[in-house]
């Protein structure tokens, strides 16, 4: 799918160093069709990281795709200069009064606060109740899934012994299968996960239009879809780039008072000194690219003010 996006971004140079069509904003004005239109809630602290991981898993569709960036307007984000989100990210008041084929919430390394006690959490909750109205299909990752499972459901998440990080094998449910997300997929396959919290698949189980579509022995459950494909929450991070587990590692091997957690099935033999073993990339493309093509531009209306509230 070639990308609209500003020719400034800084993710738009690192995918057209990879030969991801990235299209200019003049160029997409001149096509006589209608772009998706995706709407990004990154609340990762790495936003510049985020908008290119995201951007790429995005990119392998044949359709256009525009993106509008949502801050946490009660959030102070400091680890991205102030000029970078003003020139590209709005605030959820200045979009709210438009309609997106699908929407996408990010992680956020607040998984040991209760809900409650994360800052932005009121204007979070604003976004998931607005969405039922306002978005076709969504897909939430990591904490923003726990997040959503929590406000939607009133499921709680559960502290983890040991923080959950490296690649893991995952099985799909097989009586599930005819499910179009998981089209293309093999019965096994691997996913990155960086976590301290879990959600219970008994909690889960008692939804009757959720669906466990892939879980693993090591993680619980991976892939969450209503049965109307309004809502997908998938617990690990598939966007992560080959290096990102490197990086948190090394990461808190620097910190005194933080307790390291080996990665684990990600360096060859489990040895850190070693090469990064990437076993996830093409599931991750696939899953987005299912979400995409069957769930947003193959059933979303034409006129996105046709949207109706769906939960």
């Amino acid at each position: 799918m070639p990308i609209n996006i500003p020719d400034d971004l800084p993710a738009s140079d690192v995918l057209k160093n990879e030969n991801i069509f990235v299209m200019n904003q003049t160029r997409a004005t001149t096509q006589e069709i209608r772009p998706l239109q995706i709407c990004v809630v990154n609340i990762m602290p790495t936003k510049v990281v985020t908008e290119t991981q995201l951007l790429r898993m995005l990119s392998n569709t044949p359709l256009q795709l525009e993106v509008d960036w949502i801050r946490m307007e009660s959030h102070d984000a400091k680890n991205v200069s102030k000029e970078h989100l003003m020139a590209f990210y709005h605030t959820f008041n200045e979009i709210k009064h438009k309609n997106y084929d699908g929407l996408i919430v990010t992680g956020a390394p607040v998984e040991l606060l209760d809900f409650e006690e994360v800052d932005y959490w009121d204007e979070l909750k604003e976004i998931f109740e607005w969405a039922n109205d306002h978005v076709f299909s969504s897909f939430f990752i990591c904490w923003g899934a726990q997040a959503a499972l929590h406000y939607y459901y009133g499921m709680e998440k559960l502290t983890l012994d040991r923080k959950l990080t490296g690649v893991y094998l995952h099985h799909t449910n097989t009586k599930k299968m005819k499910r179009k997300i998981l089209r293309g997929f093999d019965y096994q396959f691997y996913a990155p996960h960086s976590r301290n919290t879990t959600v219970d698949a008994s909690e889960i189980a008692k939804v009757p239009t959720l669906d466990i579509l892939a879980s693993s022995d090591a993680t619980g459950p991976y892939l969450i879809a209503e049965q109307d494909g309004s809502r997908f929450f998938v617990t690990g991070h598939p966007e992560y780039d080959p290096d990102t587990l490197d990086r948190e590692y090394q990461r808190d091997l620097a910190l005194p008072d933080v307790e390291e957690e080996l990665p684990k099935n990600y360096y060859l033999n489990d040895d850190p000194t070693q090469e990064v073993q990437v076993k996830w990339r093409s599931h991750a493309y696939l899953l987005f690219a299912n979400w995409l093509n069957y769930y947003v531009y193959q059933l979303t209306p034409y006129d996105l003010n046709e949207i109706k509230k769906r939960k």
